[in-house]
């Protein structure tokens, strides 16, 4: 047997026997980590450039090393590379594949570096492009939204509490609450994408490299703001990778919450919505039946990305320093993730601007729980009631409303002085729930035009981000 046939060949030379075959495919991790070659290929060649400048590589050699991952990266692209189990992953497999095409030069690309600074790299390359491309998915989801709030800014609907009718709100102010929670996301995504752009190559195994770096260089090139600080932390840190599932539970959160309100006002108990047919499914044995599915698989999608987030943080809770073969378990859970949020932005993205809201019946809702019972109390505290006493008197109103089957704006003006004297006729301008919206004239109101405010100022807020 000779040496490279005793395991990989890569770094076979302390080995006397060859890797089991099991343990090749249980240690292996280009079935999944194979996605990463854009950015393994990327790495390289800012890696080959700066080795050039520091003397390390000829100006021939990196030419030859540039050329050669370039048609490597073709081959992958056209489905011609064959990824190999024994070379374990994506860096292996690439590196393999540029020695077969330019010869011993392309041994010479690995020269002041590690696969652990490569792979942490990688990751951070390829998860700052999935960065941006939900970034933008997230706007365009707040920007149909807004939009549709912006529309339904006059439609009045329950709000409720503890889902009880509490007082009457608009659709497009409801709406506006959920894009307040988009943005608090977007934000912490950015933060992410803040702490992440760093450039981890340089570090090499853990304790940096004798050969001239240019660690500011390969950054430059990479397009990260600056190289990490501490090698020993460079090649160990997943902090980036949490941070992105924690931001990923919490949106994933807000969707379920939406998920849930969309599920309920689409039935027929609710009657709120009507979500168009390509958003949902039928039932095998009930014709009548149209499933909003997408808002359910959202609801229970939530779980598997929160598991995600709970699994890194398990995977680095007891790992000592640096780095660990541990780490391989990051991808998975990561990939994941993001192919997760993607799929359900865009799904969102799709569907909230062809929400059909159905007017009437949130209108009929509305007049239904007494939602305009603190407007009485405030009436009456206007009239010089205390509270606690206007808070009584309503109550009485209330409970006389539900024996006589009346809401408060049905009731006479004789039938709603039985409980105080201080009401007069312009009692019904606050009892109406057009009265009753249009009175949260502030900012953060229910208001109609508060909420057309509300809206323009979102939407410019959006478009600023460029």
């Amino acid at each position: 047997m000779s040496q490279d046939d005793k395991t990989n060949q890569q770094w076979g030379g302390r080995f006397n026997e060859p890797t089991d075959a099991f343990v090749q495919r249980f240690t292996a991790s280009i079935q999944f980590d194979q996605r990463l070659y854009r950015h393994d290929i990327q790495g390289s060649i800012a890696h080959a450039t700066m080795l050039e400048t520091a003397g390390v590589l000829t100006t021939e050699e990196r030419d030859a090393i540039i050329a050669g991952l370039n048609e490597v990266q073709a081959d992958i692209e056209s489905g011609k590379q064959e990824w190999s189990i024994p070379l374990e992953d994506v860096h292996m497999n690439v590196e393999s594949a540029l020695t077969g095409k330019i010869g011993i030069t392309g041994k010479k690309l690995h020269t002041g570096r590690s696969r652990n600074d490569q792979v942490a790299t990688d990751i951070r390359l390829w998860l700052r492009d999935e960065i941006d491309a939900i970034s933008r998915e997230l706007t365009r989801l707040q920007q149909g939204m807004i939009g549709l709030a912006e529309n339904e800014a006059d439609t009045i609907m329950p709000g409720f509490t503890h889902l009880q009718t509490a007082q009457p709100v608009t659709f497009g102010h409801h709406l506006l609450a959920w894009n307040e929670m988009l943005e608090r996301d977007f934000g912490r995504l950015q933060d992410c994408r803040k702490r992440l752009n760093q450039s981890p190559l340089g570090a090499a195994a853990l304790a940096g490299t004798t050969y001239p770096i240019d660690r500011e260089l390969t950054a430059s090139l990479l397009g990260f703001e600056q190289p990490t600080r501490n090698s020993l932390d460079s090649v160990s840190d997943r902090d980036f990778a949490i941070e992105f599932c924690a931001f990923a539970s919490l949106l994933l959160t807000h969707m379920s919450r939406m998920s849930e309100e969309l599920i309920l006002w689409t039935s027929a108990q609710f009657n709120f919505i009507d979500l168009p047919d390509r958003f949902c499914t039928g039932s095998s044995i009930m014709p009548q039946k149209k499933n909003p599915d997408v808002p359910e698989l959202v609801r229970g999608k939530t779980g598997r990305v929160t598991g995600h987030l709970i699994s890194l943080l398990t995977l680095m809770k007891s790992q000592p320093l640096a780095y660990n073969k541990d780490n391989q378990e990051d991808k998975e859970p990561l990939f994941d993730t993001v192919d997760t949020v993607k799929d359900c932005l865009r799904a969102f993205a799709d569907m909230i601007p062809a929400i059909e809201a159905k007017k009437d019946s949130m209108l009929e809702a509305a007049k239904r729980g007494f939602s305009t019972a603190t407007d009485l109390a405030d009436y009456l505290v206007r009239q010089g009631v205390a509270f606690r006493d206007a808070h009584e008197i309503v109550g009485k109103s209330v409970a006389y409303g539900i024996q006589q089957g009346k809401d408060l704006s049905e009731m006479s003006l004789e039938e709603l002085q039985q409980f105080s004297d201080t009401i007069a006729a312009d009692v019904f301008e606050v009892l109406t729930l057009e009265g009753s919206v249009a009175a949260r004239d502030h900012i953060g109101g229910t208001a109609p035009n508060q909420v057309r405010a509300a809206a323009k100022t979102a939407l410019q807020r959006v478009a600023e981000r460029g």
